[in-house]
């Protein structure tokens, strides 16, 4: 991620806040029933894995009882809708992604909430690289090979999470760069299109990083490149799609902590102080950096508001460039 960015995820330059729970808190006695926090993707994945970090840590943070619900569907939008809609008391969640907050906003003419003012940020957690992979019985090692084989077979199936995921704005990137002629082919998250990549039902994806590395490491994947523009410190034998042949390509995606609009503050900050901690913990890096996961430690409340306004912008331009269909 450029510094640019950075800075933004900072509060442009102003510093990393230190964030103490505020004494009203003790007042209004939170948290003093289960937490909900809903994750807008099928077990197994990326945001789930996030989603139970954050859970595990508000957990033991605030000695609640944090439970976990996944509500996949329209990329997103099903389990941010509920979330938007949720009474703003601080019981309910959101491990939201950069689909749910920068994406729809406009892939989607008819998005049944708002990005910027339905939503309270508290944190952003991790970077997301994503990864190129095939079958192991498609005839293509390297990118190039990759090309021409898709060249040569027009149609050729590609998996995504959903309309509009990173996943599906990877591969059509890829399209857009590579001049290839693919079809798309949505599920209802990227861990189920991966197992029909492994099975051989769709020869490939653009797929988050994180869950392709076992499967890559046991045979049962081939990845042909990386999105980020350097190597993943956690496989830096895999090449970057930009330096085998698509210079320039970068795909990244985010994920963040929002609760409802209207959540007290002094609920958001101690919530906040809690993913704070949670990317200090060394334990937390480490575990990280083994499965390919960026930390975005410096965001505030406030800077992560700016951050999803800017990256609205930046997710817009992509999705114009990519040639993605917006419904």
């Amino acid at each position: 991620m450029s510094s640019t960015r950075r800075e933004v995820i900072a509060g442009l330059g102003g510093g990393i806040v230190t964030l103490i729970a505020p004494p009203a808190l003790a007042q209004t006695a939170y948290p003093s029933r289960n937490i909900r926090m809903i994750v807008p993707y099928p077990a197994g994945g990326t945001t789930d894995y996030l989603g139970r970090l954050v859970a595990d840590q508000i957990k033991g943070g605030l000695k609640a009882t944090v439970i976990v619900e996944n509500k996949p569907g329209a990329a997103t939008a099903l389990g941010a809708e509920q979330v938007a809609r949720a009474e703003p008391d601080g019981y309910t969640l959101l491990m939201a992604t950069s689909t749910t907050l920068a994406i729809n906003k406009t892939l989607y003419k008819n998005l049944p909430y708002d990005p910027v003012k339905d939503f309270a940020p508290i944190g952003l957690v991790a970077a997301v690289p994503f990864a190129l992979i095939v079958n192991p019985q498609v005839p293509a090692t390297t990118l190039s090979e990759f090309i021409a084989y898709a060249k040569a077979t027009p149609g050729l199936a590609f998996g995504s999470a959903g309309n509009g995921s990173p996943q599906h704005l990877g591969a059509a990137m890829l399209k857009s760069a590579a001049h290839l002629d693919i079809r798309h082919v949505p599920y209802r998250g990227s861990v189920p299109a991966m197992l029909d990549v492994i099975a051989g039902h769709i020869p490939f994806m653009v797929v988050d990083l994180q869950p392709a590395l076992p499967q890559m490491r046991d045979g049962k994947v081939r990845v042909l490149g990386v999105t980020t523009l350097k190597r993943v410190a956690a496989a830096p034998e895999i090449p970057t799609l930009a330096e085998s042949g698509l210079p320039g390509f970068e795909l990244v995606a985010w994920q963040g902590v929002v609760a409802p609009a209207g959540t007290p503050r002094a609920i958001i900050d101690a919530l906040a102080v809690q993913i704070k901690t949670l990317l200090a913990d060394p334990a937390t890096l480490d575990r990280f950096a083994s499965i390919a996961l960026e930390p975005l430690p410096g965001s505030t409340p406030d800077s992560f508001a700016a951050y999803i306004k800017s990256e609205v912008d930046r997710w817009a331009a992509i999705i114009r460039d990519s040639g993605a269909e917006v419904e």
